[in-house]
């Protein structure tokens, strides 16, 4: 996910959000990483959309994909299996998420109070 965390690092950058950057970075790259692997068929991509929360204090990141399903955060985060922590990083680094439909697919979102520098 380079692309993904290369574009909202820079788009942080262009807004002079500094405050909680790298939480926001992560959780795109958790994010984009979930649709890629459980939310678009092999060949197709998926839409990331950032952009400032009205009076400029905080960010709303979206993912955009065609696959069905609602994610959901793993009961339990033990054992030694890699996978299914991403959205367990974003539930708690994540002010608000949540999961919305579209058509094909859904929307996963996120916010994060960042207020600029």
């Amino acid at each position: 996910m380079p692309a993904a965390r290369a574009f909202a690092r820079e788009a942080l950058a262009d807004w002079g959000v500094r405050g909680r950057a790298d939480d926001v970075v992560l959780c795109v790259s958790e994010l984009a990483t979930n649709a890629l692997l459980h939310g678009v068929p092999p060949g197709r991509g998926f839409l990331l959309r950032l952009w400032l929360l009205p009076c400029g204090d905080g960010v709303r990141v979206e993912v955009h994909d065609s696959g069905d399903g609602v994610p959901a955060v793993p009961l339990e985060s033990g054992g030694s299996d890699e996978g299914g922590r991403g959205l367990l990083l974003v539930s708690e680094l994540a002010d608000k998420w949540g999961v919305a439909e579209r058509e094909p697919g859904k929307v996963v979102w996120f916010e994060c109070g960042v207020p600029a520098d």
